[in-house]
């Protein structure tokens, strides 16, 4: 009798065990949206943009999703995404997504024109959006743009973030001109980003040195 209680408690013991090692664990896949700023003199800035990419999707794995979008006039919009995909687990289809994911993006900046406004809150709403459908263990928005927000008359942006579980990095936080005459203005501008992010749960770091960029998406 006792060892049949033993083999019955161990039998126990094994399903309980076998029960919490079948618990879903949380996605380690990497997510990373960009937003790229296409107001006025920025556009000039594409070339780096396109060399961030570049390097995305050198270090991007299988089943990680990317996503990259325009900033314009109104970038609350899916028709401002340049390029999407979530790269297959075949290392064969993988190298045909980003092949066929560069082509998107250079066949863009040939063709791009300079928005008349920076609708930058609108880009950052629809990237948390896409991010969250994707349910990706690791979430990044990248801002490349010298994040001065210029909005048409009649939009509402005044809304809070939800950004829990994201890193929110501006990239190339290029000086304006008024910024050369008082830097305070650019230093207003960053922290008040930063108040808006952290403010909505998400972290925020500058990144002007590009070169810096791996080790902080790969952290």
């Amino acid at each position: 009798m006792i060892k049949l209680i033993r083999l019955f408690a161990a039998g126990l013991l094994a399903l309980t065990l076998a029960s919490c090692s079948s618990e879903p664990q949380p996605p380690r896949n990497a997510g990373v949206y960009l937003l790229i700023d296409t107001s006025g003199t920025y556009t000039e800035e594409l070339a780096k943009a396109q060399q961030v990419i570049n390097v995305l999707l050198s270090r991007l794995n299988p089943e990680d999703s990317f996503a990259v979008a325009r900033v314009d006039t109104g970038s609350f919009s899916e028709k401002d995404i340049i390029a999407k995909v979530t790269f297959d687990d075949r290392p064969s289809v993988t190298n045909q997504q980003k092949r066929r994911f560069r082509e998107a993006i250079n066949k863009f900046a040939k063709t791009v024109k300079p928005a008349a406004y920076t609708d930058i809150t609108g880009g950052i709403l629809l990237a948390v959006e896409y991010l969250n459908e994707k349910n990706t263990g690791k979430k990044t928005i990248l801002i490349f743009s010298d994040l001065k927000e210029d909005l048409k008359e009649g939009y509402i942006r005044d809304i809070p973030f939800q950004l829990e579980g994201f890193q929110v990095i501006a990239l190339n936080v290029t000086k304006l001109h008024s910024d050369n005459i008082d830097p305070r203005e650019y230093m207003q501008r960053l922290d008040e980003w930063e108040e808006r992010i952290t403010a909505g749960g998400g972290t925020w770091r500058v990144i002007n040195d590009l070169e810096m960029l791996d080790d902080s998406l790969t952290s």
